[in-house]
């Protein structure tokens, strides 16, 4: 079955497989999922402003829904993590910007490393991938390469602001 005949099976009106395709950025015909971490910068700019707890609280509440939105759209499409579901790599961005200085350095970082770890799948994001089927192996691989890119992220920022104005 063809990409677009996958694609077919949902529909933006209906408000799980809206957030599954991330609003609609899942349907961009070229690197979906770099089009969908693009478009959850301005939403983890304002999670940034947020104090720590609230970061947590949304994040956590993300992951819950997400895990079922893409369950839902898994559902309705009749495939595994299909390249048009990209609310996963929102939450892999939210998670990547976990307590970092709300600047644009933080951002560009928190998504070049996201997505450097999203797209080679190091051990153990590529066995999850494998491995983990439903809404929750859709939304596992990116929570831990957030995770990675978060931590990443903390190290060189800790050890650039020395040298830097950040």
């Amino acid at each position: 079955m063809a990409r677009d005949q996958y694609l077919q099976k949902l529909s933006l009106k209906n408000p799980w497989q809206c957030l599954a395709l991330g609003f609609g950025s899942g349907l961009s015909p070229k690197a979906p999922g770099t089009v969908g971490s693009l478009c959850a910068i301005p939403f983890c700019y304002e999670l940034m402003q947020l104090p720590f707890n609230m970061q947590l609280v949304i994040v956590v509440l993300s992951l819950l829904t997400g895990i079922r939105a893409c369950s839902k759209a898994e559902e309705a499409m009749g495939i595994h993590d299909h390249g048009a579901i990209v609310f996963d790599e929102f939450v892999g961005m939210f998670i990547a910007v976990i307590a970092l200085p709300a600047t644009i350095y933080s951002l560009v970082l928190a998504f070049v490393l996201f997505r450097f770890f999203d797209i080679l799948k190091p051990f153990p994001i590529g066995y999850i991938d494998k491995k983990v089927k439903g809404g929750l192996g859709i939304m596992l691989d990116d929570v831990i390469a957030g995770l990675m890119a978060l931590a990443l992220a903390h190290g060189l920022l800790y050890l650039a602001a020395p040298y830097f104005a950040l």
